[in-house]
């Protein structure tokens, strides 16, 4: 494990329940790793020590977003399988690099898009496979946050140095991008956005990353849609929101409510609750408890988690979030940044 903040007990968390032996853990500081150790149940790396001399099978890698590139290159260097917090790589061309350095050594690695494993968005991607929807046409997509309203909120996300160009949308709208290509089974091919950044400066630093952005996206299949992105949305937590609208029926999916899916027919509507018994196989199979006791965020990352141990075993897993899917969120991030500084329409590079 690198790192030792949030996202790598998240990590941690999931890696035991995947039946992983936690080994070695490093973070930016000496005094830090061995509290992470402590904490999480790892052996800290000794001052001088070099992590990558290690024999390890997988490595975490949970530091901020500007160090991600560097540290997956000398894992997969070291021979190690890699599961990369997003964003992969704070540019599209650093992104593809770990992605092509993975297959020419036959490694793997993985991003954890952990939205994808809620079985009720499994059961939207499926009813759209059948054809249940009928033809795509409209998608209305949001996810907001309330975390850095104030001027005096601040994180490392903030500073384009650790985050890097973007914040928003790199943080959480890539989230929202890709559940929208995984559940549609559609490319976002072009977009025309516009960013703010509400407060010029936080922590006596001035702030160069976007706070909001909101876009039009065109699909593969015709469709269009609208995406709104916000870190100073009042009173929202977590609220990723997919409304998809087929020419049959629209799917809703609430991450703040995960165990349910709206399906809304102009003869009736209904809310199905996550229950294996009906849902699609893909679905049921991410069930971890039996119907009526919810299932959440941690239970997703334990079943991403999972299928990332077993897809660098040499099984098969449906839909898991690879390198190429990092690579594909960092290539619609510079799209979003370009339509916003020029103003205009950008074709998203296939």
């Amino acid at each position: 494990m690198v790192g030792g903040g949030f996202m790598a007990r998240t990590h941690t968390h999931a890696a035991r329940a995947a039946g992983g032996h936690l080994d070695l853990i490093t973070t930016s500081s000496a005094a830090g790793g061995r509290r992470a150790a402590a904490e999480l149940g790892y052996r800290a790396a000794a001052t001088g020590e070099d992590f990558f001399d290690h024999d390890l099978d997988v490595v975490h890698i949970c530091t901020p977003n500007s160090t991600h590139a560097e540290h997956s290159l000398r894992a997969l260097d070291a021979g190690f399988h890699i599961i990369c917090e997003k964003p992969l790589a704070v540019d599209a061309a650093s992104a593809r690099s770990i992605s092509d350095r993975a297959q020419s050594l036959g490694l793997s690695g993985t991003v954890p898009f952990v939205y994808r494993y809620h079985p009720m968005v499994r059961e939207a991607r499926a009813r759209i496979r059948r054809g249940d929807a009928g033809t795509l046409l409209t998608i209305d997509a949001s996810y907001l946050q309330d975390w850095l309203l104030s001027a005096e909120d601040d994180n490392w996300r903030v500073d384009a140095g650790s985050g890097g160009p973007s914040r928003a949308f790199a943080d959480i709208g890539s989230h929202l991008v890709d559940l929208l290509e995984f559940i549609t089974d559609e490319a976002i091919v072009s977009v025309s956005a516009t960013t703010r950044t509400v407060h010029p400066r936080r922590g006596g630093a001035a702030v160069t990353t976007e706070d909001t952005v909101a876009m039009t996206v065109e699909l593969s299949g015709g469709g269009i849609g609208s995406v709104l992105i916000s870190q100073l949305a009042p009173g929202h937590k977590n609220g990723l929101v997919i409304d998809i609208a087929g020419s049959q029926e629209s799917l809703r999916f609430a991450q703040e409510r995960p165990e349910e899916l709206w399906v809304g027919r102009r003869a009736g509507s209904q809310l199905l609750v996550r229950d294996p018994d009906t849902l699609s196989p893909d679905a049921a199979r991410l069930c971890s408890v039996p119907a009526g006791h919810p299932q959440g965020y941690q239970d997703a990352f334990n079943a991403f988690v999972a299928d990332s141990y077993a897809v660098f075993a040499g099984e098969s897993r449906e839909g898991v979030p690879t390198l190429a899917d990092g690579v594909r969120a960092a290539l619609i991030t510079e799209a979003v940044l370009k339509s916003a500084a020029e103003r205009t329409w950008v074709e998203v590079e296939a």
